[in-house]
């Protein structure tokens, strides 16, 4: 794993833009987490990664990426991988499957 050496980085802290929208003072990082995961996925840089896998453990942001409702075809493949969790246990990818496309685009 990439981020394997996270427990190396204990200050990491994530950056406050990445939850631009809300007030950073209020956050509960428990109750927020899906959000926080998926910012941090999206947009987030290697410090905002040791930051999140130390606050929440890899099995937890595990299982927030599988209860994503989107991502990217590139995110969604990166963490498949960064992971080891199969596209089709997803719900990203399950969503963007059942989708029908127009036979011409």
């Amino acid at each position: 794993m990439y981020f394997s050496n996270y427990k190396n980085f204990p200050n990491a802290v994530i950056n406050p833009s990445l939850l631009w929208e809300y007030n950073i003072g209020k956050v509960d990082y428990t109750s927020m987490r899906n959000i926080v995961v998926q910012r941090v996925v999206e947009r987030g840089w290697p410090q905002d990664w040791y930051a999140m896998l130390n606050l929440y453990g890899i099995d937890s942001v595990k299982k927030a990426i599988k209860e994503l409702p989107y991502l990217n075809d590139k995110d969604m493949n990166f963490v498949s991988q960064e992971f080891d969790i199969p596209l089709t246990a997803l719900k990203c990818y399950t969503k963007k499957q059942s989708v029908q496309t127009h036979w011409n685009s």
